[in-house]
């Protein structure tokens, strides 16, 4: 069974993939000049979601140490 640390190691790495796909269609929709502005407004603002997502479990991933 998974361990909470690998299923979130995980879970980050398909974020991360979903998140560099993005930029990549992102990029792709402007070289072209297919350019649909509401289309591309949604994919960035899922790509901000996603960035916020793998901060909050990066952030998981730091042991909690009190000094």
């Amino acid at each position: 069974m998974l361990s909470d640390r690998d299923t979130v190691l995980r879970r980050l790495h398909e974020l991360r993939s979903e998140h560099r796909d993005l930029d990549t269609v992102i990029v792709r929709m402007i070289d072209i000049g297919a350019v649909d502005l509401l289309n591309v407004q949604r994919l960035k603002k899922r790509k901000l979601s996603l960035k916020d997502e793998i901060a909050r479990l990066e952030s998981r991933l730091i042991p909690d140490n009190i000094a």
